[in-house]
């Protein structure tokens, strides 16, 4: 009696069946592989941002006030007539490297020159890891300033974060002084003590988070430079606005958004629908990390009340912060 040999192997269907649980799984625990990597995303800004934290005191503690947003000499012969944004530039990332272990390139830049000047081309071209959000999208090679023209000005290092000149934006107005419009830690030749914040440092965000909508930088400001969004069809609301943008933000309200009608002036909460290249804005879903004065920081929500983030904006407004 012959017997016939016993086939060994999946039928067609089972291996439908097998390929079809695989995908499930796969399907369940993607959203959760995607979760845990941007929360770890997340934990690296924070420590990031921490910092800088660090590093800013420690700049203090060297120098008896903390580092402008950036430094210009408003009366140099090769100024920007509209802004007087002049040489040399150098930004407050700049002014950090030495507190960031970067003392190497920082004194590999010659700072008694301009930021953009070609000696300082290489140096002033790195991308640095404790400027980079891990989330963030625009984190490749330099990126390129350009004035109104399009006309390429300088190739800068890139930064995901920014520093807060407070509520109204001085970069709008044809002044050599910004501290008469500035009432934020941080703008233009900006020399805020520990003393002058008088909110209190706990009540006083110096650095937050901007990516996505714009491109910023460690390095400096060029005078003439322009700021565009980098996805205009994604926020048709901002506008290009001046070379300070380039290392500042600001909350609003401003004076020269005030509706002449309603007297309504908006404030730029981060991750706002609204958010101009001159606010915070993350890539994280729902707000932005900020660093406050006394080195810690938090993460807040789009949906902050609003008053509350101006006030946190301003670091001598004597306004009443709410638990937000």
């Amino acid at each position: 009696m012959s017997v016939t040999p016993r086939r060994i192997g999946f039928t067609l269907i089972e291996l439908l069946v097998v390929i079809a649980i695989i995908a499930v799984l796969i399907a369940l625990l993607l959203p959760a592989v995607q979760q845990a990597r941007e929360a770890a995303r997340r934990t690296q800004s924070r420590n990031n941002l921490k910092q800088i934290g660090i590093a800013l005191h420690n700049y203090h503690d060297a120098h008896k006030v903390f580092p402008a947003a950036y430094l210009g000499n408003t009366r140099h012969p090769s100024r920007d007539p509209n802004t007087f944004d002049g040489p040399n530039g150098f930004a407050w990332g700049t002014m950090l490297l030495p507190y960031l272990d970067q003392a190497p390139l920082y004194n590999s830049i010659r700072t008694d020159l301009p930021c953009w000047a070609p000696q300082n081309a290489s140096a002033v071209a790195i991308n640095l890891p404790v400027f980079m959000s891990p989330s963030a999208s625009n984190s490749n090679g330099p990126m390129i300033v350009r004035d109104g023209s399009g006309n390429e000005l300088a190739r800068f290092g890139r930064a995901h974060y920014v520093a807060n000149a407070g509520q109204d934006e001085p970069w709008g107005y044809q002044i050599e002084d910004y501290s008469q419009i500035a009432n934020g830690p941080m703008y233009r030749n900006s020399k805020i003590r520990t003393a002058d914040v008088t909110d209190g440092l706990s009540n006083t965000i110096f650095i937050g988070e901007h990516s996505i909508v714009s491109d910023k930088t460690w390095v400096g400001v060029v005078p003439g430079a322009e700021v565009c969004s980098i996805d205009p069809a994604r926020f048709p609301m901002t506008t290009c606005d001046a070379a300070a943008t380039l290392v500042n933000v600001h909350s609003g309200p401003a004076q020269d958004e005030i509706d002449p009608v309603t007297g309504f002036a908006p404030i730029h909460p981060p991750n706002s629908p609204l958010c101009h290249v001159c606010q915070m804005y993350s890539p994280h879903a729902g707000g932005a990390h900020v660093l406050l004065g006394d080195g810690s920081v938090r993460f807040v929500s789009q949906f902050i009340h609003q008053p509350t983030w101006a006030a946190l904006s301003s670091c001598r407004g004597n306004e009443v912060v709410a638990e937000y």
